[in-house]
């Protein structure tokens, strides 16, 4: 890897790493949602310092090519982000059927003492 690239991919992932954490401050985005993204970007970061890292890492693990490795990060990455979202999903929508029935038996209250 050249050091142009590193230095580009360095300043685009702090400049990633900034807005993430310029989003939690603002709570627009929920901590426990993005730590994920924060260790990847550091994860990358690492990388990015280090390239043969990912080669040492990709040996021992038995890959054959860096940009296998890449690519099964990439993939466990993403389902991580889906297990994520989807066990927040389902913890709203508990929370939804719980809130109706809550105003569905604040209504039926209304309509008995009327």
């Amino acid at each position: 890897m050249s050091l142009r690239l590193q230095a580009i991919l360095l300043i685009l992932l702090i400049c990633i790493l900034i807005g993430l954490i310029t989003q939690v401050k603002r709570k627009k985005l929920d901590l426990k949602y993005t730590l994920s993204w924060f260790a990847l970007i550091i994860a990358l970061i690492i990388l990015t310092c280090f390239p043969k890292l990912l080669i040492i890492i990709a040996d021992f693990l038995g890959i054959t090519t860096p940009i296998n490795m890449i690519f099964f990060c990439g993939f466990c990455f993403s389902l991580v982000i889906i297990y994520t979202l989807t066990a927040a999903i389902s913890k709203m929508a508990d929370n939804i059927r719980s809130l109706t029935q809550k105003i569905a038996l604040l209504e039926k209250g209304e309509k008995d003492h009327e």
